[in-house]
């Protein structure tokens, strides 16, 4: 329990004495690797639901006597940064919320959750709005795709200081308007070209209605990727012509489709940045994610029997709160033993967005390394 909240117990606080301390504290209280999470309220119980692999997805808070205070506390290493909500009961009734006391929230494709920023964990500042970056533009156009049977759109990020006579780096995002939305990604190009830290460069933003069939290992997908979209923005903006200055990138289930579409179409695609993605397998038996993984597995369990080389540098992140990180380290060897340039990262956070907003520094720079970087001896 946390220091302060135990002070306050012994004292048997008044409603009073309670309110104080509930506007001077910051919540979930943080103690060194300790967090107490607090809810107030006269209920019948509650829980603590935060998705970690390694915990239970449940926990319950205790009502503490004489209040209408419920605590729990949990062990979180510094710099960690999780998501959750409490699950209140009241008259029969259960409900998720989020934390009362915690305005601090993370949105994603499904609503938001609270969030719980552990000892020493700082947002980057890298990806704020800085008035002192010239802000890029976002054009709308739609693309037709036989391989899709449907148009599709798509948003093609410019750099700020564009130019038609300039050849630039091509890098295609999957899950692109959620990455703008959830991750700042255009905040986040902004940010480093003006600080030099990558190229000026065009990035093609694409969303699909179904992503967890066209992103699972697809072929028709692939072959919009590298036979329709590709030499659309060819075609219509001035792209460097040269695998090295071509990458995908994508997250969950945007990372295998990013992998998938380089391994089908080698040579076209020299960079990969992959974020916690769903890289599913089995060894002996069935797989146990449902039937919704079995094209994935399918894709991945073929991938590590022949992985020939889809990328020349392949940048990889995961949270070790997720339970995809075994899949996601096992990776790594693989596609190293094929002479591919291999950077893994792990970060104290779980399957969210902004688990892959607070990488894409990192990735971003060593795929496609600005004027910064470039250091001559």
């Amino acid at each position: 329990m946390n220091a302060a909240l135990t002070t306050l117990l012994k004292s048997n606080p008044s409603a009073s004495a309670i309110d104080t301390f509930v506007e001077r504290s910051a919540f979930p209280l943080v103690e060194g690797d300790n967090i107490t999470f607090v809810y107030r309220g006269d209920v019948h119980a509650v829980f603590l639901r935060c998705w970690i692999a390694g915990l239970d997805t449940a926990q319950p808070l205790q009502r503490q006597p004489g209040t209408d205070l419920w605590a729990t506390t949990i062990e979180l290493p510094a710099g960690s940064r999780i998501e959750y909500k409490f699950e209140v009961e009241k008259s029969g009734n259960r409900e998720l919320i989020l934390d009362p006391l915690n305005a601090i929230r993370a949105h994603d494709p499904f609503g938001a959750n609270s969030v719980c920023q552990g000892a020493g964990y700082r947002r980057p500042q890298w990806t704020l709005h800085d008035d002192h970056a010239r802000s890029g533009t976002l054009q709308t156009h739609n693309v037709h795709s036989t391989a899709l049977n449907s148009s599709r759109e798509v948003h093609v990020y410019l750099p700020a200081r564009f130019r038609n006579n300039r050849r630039y780096p091509l890098l295609i995002v999957h899950d692109g308007v959620d990455y703008l939305k959830y991750a700042d990604l255009k905040i986040v190009l902004d940010n480093l070209i003006q600080a030099l830290e990558i190229p000026q460069m065009i990035v093609a933003l694409v969303q699909s209605p179904d992503r967890l069939k066209e992103y699972a290992g697809n072929d028709q997908h692939a072959k919009f990727v590298a036979e329709e979209l590709l030499p659309y923005m060819t075609e219509h903006f001035p792209l460097q012509d040269d695998a090295a200055a071509r990458g995908l990138m994508g997250a969950s289930f945007g990372g295998v489709a990013a992998l998938h579409a380089a391994w089908r179409y080698p040579g076209v695609f020299g960079r990969l940045l992959l974020q916690s993605g769903s890289f599913a397998f089995s060894d002996l038996g069935r797989h146990k994610r449902g039937p919704i993984f079995d094209p994935v597995v399918r894709f991945i369990n073929e991938f590590r029997e022949r992985p020939g080389c889809p990328a020349d540098k392949i940048y990889m992140s995961c949270g070790i709160y997720e339970s995809l990180i075994y899949e996601n380290r096992s990776l790594v060897p693989r596609l190293q033993q094929q002479g591919i340039d291999v950077r893994f990262e792990e970060a104290r956070d779980a399957h969210n967005w902004e688990n892959w907003r607070d990488r894409q520094r990192n990735g971003l720079s060593w795929l496609f390394p600005g004027p910064v970087w470039m250091v001559y001896e």
